[in-house]
């Protein structure tokens, strides 16, 4: 019953903010439509230069095959090779195809194909490099299955859970996760500091609340917010982008409430840390940026070095970017993630157990 009240004034004390409102629950909808169109990793229309310098018709379907996809842009056909160097320092070409007439015997009379990138964002480069050689490779079976010469060996990739390999179906579950984040840390992390720093914090203290209703009571409207504006991100998500979700939608608020309550252990903690809101707001930006690199958002957890990945276990975000890819991609239910969720569990029992026993000298100050 005590806890109603405290969870109560924290309610009319968030909505009595006006303005804090629309940060609340426009701008992150506003977020997920910008970044789901910004962060990406698909490549589309890369300025490429041709210099073709082969005499065959075999160099000039393959121009034309690369200008009729949409992941390149030709942007000039030469016919006099130049300084590359110069042409990709400028930044306004990204790669450069050269074409030549192949010396020897040559029963097919295909060119050679010269590929070169600048290499600056090595993520496009190599993806690049993978589809201009993926469409030579294709005009070549093309050209010596008319000659009943196939190939005695062709691989045929089969991608099960993101066929189209759209960037946004694993990229839009992670933004979500992302701006979930962002929002509950922030808001969290300043409660208790604001408590004390308007000298409320003494209200409280003389009440019969325990520290852990205390905490409990700072956090579950937050949280209750949070979880709304998970929903509303989710939607956008599925309705806006067309993002699908194959498994069950009661594993994915069970994984956000979990979540919560890890990442709101963290943000209390925080709280009794800092001394002053500007505190507060540098540690929880300090600790949210931490969180995004090791989050597995946008690059591999595989690829962070051993010593380092004791911090990326733990992190909140990684374990729920995990468990909603496998929730929307995969249709995964509990049994494949259940060891995340019991770990997002003994983060929140381990911080929030630290942030009870910190709660002493946090008033003491």
């Amino acid at each position: 019953m005590r806890l109603r009240h405290l969870v109560k004034k924290e309610f009319i004390e968030i909505f009595r903010q006006r303005e804090l409102l629309p940060l609340i629950f426009i701008a992150p909808l506003i977020q997920i439509v910008i970044l789901g169109y910004v962060v990406k990793t698909d490549i589309e229309r890369i300025p490429v230069e041709v210099v073709n310098l082969s005499d065959g018709i075999h160099a000039r379907r393959l121009v034309q095959r690369i200008d009729t996809t949409p992941l390149f842009d030709v942007m000039r056909i030469s016919r006099r090779k130049g300084n590359d160097i110069d042409t990709l320092k400028k930044g306004k070409i990204r790669a450069i195809l050269i074409f030549r007439d192949r010396p020897g015997d040559n029963p097919l009379r295909l060119p050679d194909v010269e590929i070169i990138l600048d290499g600056v964002d090595s993520n496009t480069s190599l993806i690049a490099a993978g589809y201009f050689n993926g469409i030579i490779k294709t005009y070549l079976l093309d050209q010596t299955a008319r000659l009943g010469r196939g190939m005695p060996v062709r691989s045929k990739p089969l991608i099960r859970f993101n066929p189209s390999l759209r960037s946004i179906n694993t990229m839009g579950p992670g933004i979500v996760a992302l701006l979930l984040t962002i929002l509950t840390l922030f808001l969290t992390s300043v409660s208790l500091v604001r408590e004390k720093e308007q000298q409320t914090i003494d209200t409280l203290l003389i009440s019969p609340l325990t520290p852990l209703e205390i905490y409990v009571g700072k956090a579950m409207p937050l949280a209750i917010i949070g979880l709304v504006d998970m929903s509303l991100g989710i939607a956008v998500v599925m309705l806006w982008f067309k993002v699908p979700l194959r498994g069950n939608v009661l594993y994915l608020v069970l994984t956000a409430v979990v979540f919560l309550a890890a990442l709101l252990s963290y943000a209390l903690l925080i709280s009794t840390i800092a001394s002053t809101q500007q505190q507060a707001m540098f540690f929880s930006w300090f600790s949210m940026v931490t969180f995004i690199l090791l989050s597995g958002l946008f690059t591999p957890v595989e690829n962070i070095p051993d010593g380092m990945r004791i911090l990326a276990d733990i992190s909140p975000l990684r374990y729920l970017i995990q468990i909603s890819r496998e929730i929307f991609l995969k249709g995964n239910g509990i049994a494949y993630f259940y060891e995340d969720l019991l770990a997002l569990g003994a983060i929140a029992a381990v911080v929030t157990t630290v942030s009870t026993l910190n709660f002493k000298r946090f008033i003491s100050r």
